[in-house]
């Protein structure tokens, strides 16, 4: 029985695509001078047989005369033609019969090899395809051989075993490192291939040595930001080195990105500085630098970012912008909503593409009726929002639930989650909005049991461990658990404001008021926001910096004026701003 395709999905189109045959080419223009062609009555006979069988559904049948036609004349096409026949009918080791005979009638023929390799691919015949992609390597001009193998991830995507194909591919690449001109690429594709396996210190040492091969080249930089998280001392010196020169403005881009994920909000902020200002005309740039500016509330700043976002955008007229569009518009209508703009806020979501979630415009349009009073129609906004899946059903609950906590509808909130998670049990991101619920309500049993469903859905998520360590501390009891959990959460983002807030919290609570103003202030100053402001002008008060309190206290007013947190702490030290 012949082996059969490994991980066929159908459609062989997604692997290859099919080519028309040259016999068959009609409507030849008059002044073109005829040939003749090598095909006499008997192929012809032979190969309208063929195409015969494959009309009448018997592609397997059509494969067999297709390829004696094709051995007898050696054209490619009519190869290419029983090749793709064989695949048509899910007969992988007679497409590797079809295309091995295609190379070896025309040895210098590309096209044979990368179906060879393709097709070793589907059979999961891994150390064979790694042969024949160092045979395909080797027979391509120099200038072609970088692009090659840089494709080589996606042409390797398929295959399960992570680890074992990445040293396929690293013992394919040993020629292509040695050679000056190959060696950046191949060093990266290899890294990506190991990191790809889990093999984090193997990937960096490849984007290391790549980085050495050409220290221009953007391919090893690529992969190191994609490594950053992960470990940081191992690539952050090349990144360091290559951002100090001229970097390509999506480099740039992709390091500043990179950092706002690492929370590193501040280092982010002057990356995005000197891109706009080295690349003015660099739409991108002023997009991510306004959006970090507004998340930052420099709203001033930001307004001024996203507008020059807008007037680059409406130059370009690149449909691949309408995304950036729909977040610079968002963005324009918050910062006018928070300054009581309503008009403003209101037109500017006006102009969000048609092509935006709509969830999203409807949440930011209820949030803008609520703030001028208008509740009732805010809500009915959400409340009559179509659903199309299951998806959109939770995500509307969730807006709903939002809505409703910010207004303090708490039990009416609790109430949409209770539903939704009935529909949905163990949907992760309404547990967590059901343990904030409940947190609100005083219900910390089901809270914590909650979070602690939540710690081991997602161990590696720190928001939980933050979470049940901040109440903890908050409420002053076990104290020595809320630490363990916070430090936690620390470990699993080291650089996160708001954790860093929950530590500093913490040591408040204990006592160490000292290391608490310390944390508190670091927090303060990567993300300035009402909740730290409250903790942080506590501890200021508490240390007898009563004016610096009073002006932190302020501050956080103006970032958020009705933050709860904030508020109580006012009230509790009869502070009036």
């Amino acid at each position: 029985m012949e082996e059969r395709l490994v991980d066929y999905d159908g459609s062989m189109k997604n692997w290859f695509s099919a080519v028309a045959l040259v016999w068959a080419t009609t409507g030849v223009c008059a002044e073109t001078p005829v040939q003749n062609s090598n095909i006499n009555a008997v192929l012809f006979y032979q190969l309208l047989l063929g195409e015969l069988n494959v009309q009448a559904g018997d592609p397997g049948s059509a494969f067999a005369i297709i390829l004696d036609a094709a051995r007898k004349t050696k054209d490619e096409a009519l190869f290419q033609r029983a090749t793709e026949l064989a695949l048509q009918s899910r007969s992988g080791e007679a497409a590797l019969q079809a295309a091995k005979s295609w190379k070896s009638a025309l040895p210098e023929s590309q096209e044979a090899n990368r179906y060879i390799l393709q097709i070793l691919l589907a059979l999961n015949r891994v150390e064979e395809a790694g042969r024949a992609l160092k045979t395909s390597l080797a027979a391509l001009p120099l200038n072609e051989q970088s692009a090659a193998i840089a494709s080589i991830p996606r042409v390797f995507n398929r295959v399960q075993d992570k680890n074992f194909v990445a040293k396929v591919v690293e013992q394919a690449l040993t020629t292509a490192i040695q050679n000056p001109e190959t060696a950046s690429t191949a060093w990266t594709t290899i890294g990506r291939m190991k990191r790809e396996a889990g093999e984090i210190q193997a990937a960096a040492e490849a984007a290391r040595a790549g980085h050495a091969a050409n220290r221009q080249a953007p391919g090893p930089i690529m992969l190191a930001l994609s490594l950053l998280n992960f470990v940081p001392d191992e690539v952050q010196p090349m990144i360091t080195q290559y951002m100090a020169g001229d970097a390509l403005p999506d480099l740039r881009l992709g390091y500043a990105r990179t950092l706002i994920d690492l929370e590193q909000l501040q280092a982010s902020l002057s990356q995005l500085q000197q891109l706009t200002k080295q690349y003015p005309e660099f739409a991108p740039g002023w997009l991510f630098l306004g959006l970090l500016q507004s998340d930052l509330s420099q709203t001033l700043q930001s307004e001024q970012s996203l507008k020059q976002y807008l007037k680059l955008a409406d130059r370009v007229k690149d449909l691949d912008l309408s995304g950036g569009l729909t977040e610079a518009y968002f963005a324009l209508s918050q910062m006018a909503q928070k300054q009581g703009r309503w008009e403003q806020a209101d037109e500017w979501l006006a102009r969000i593409p048609g092509s935006a979630d709509p969830l999203k415009v409807a949440s930011r349009r209820a949030a803008l009726l609520a703030q001028q009073g208008r509740k009732a129609e805010g809500l009915l906004v959400l409340e009559q929002l179509p659903v199309s899946s299951p998806q959109a059903a939770k995500l509307k609950a969730l807006a709903i639930s939002q809505w409703l906590r910010e207004d303090k509808q708490v039990t009416a909130a609790f109430t949409t989650i209770e539903k939704a998670l009935a529909q949905f049990p163990t949907d992760t991101d309404l547990q967590s909005e059901m343990a904030m619920l409940c947190e609100k309500l005083g219900r910390y049993e089901q809270m914590e049991s909650l979070l602690r469903g939540l710690m081991k859905a997602k161990p590696t998520d720190p928001h939980a461990f933050n979470a049940l360590g901040y109440s903890l501390a908050d409420r002053k009891i076990r104290l020595d658990e809320a630490r363990e959990l916070i430090l936690k959460a620390v470990q699993l983002a080291p650089r996160d404001p708001f954790i860093q807030d929950s530590l500093g919290w913490l040591e408040y609570r204990v006592g160490n008021t000292k290391e608490a103003l310390r944390i508190l202030e670091a927090a303060f100053n990567e993300r300035p926001d009402a909740e730290i402001a409250a903790h942080l002008g506590e501890v200021l008060w508490t240390l007898g910096e009563r004016d610096k309190a009073g002006a932190i206290w302020r501050e956080g007013l103006a970032l958020k004026a009705d933050n709860e947190t904030l508020l109580e702490t006012l009230k509790q030290f009869k502070f009036k701003p």
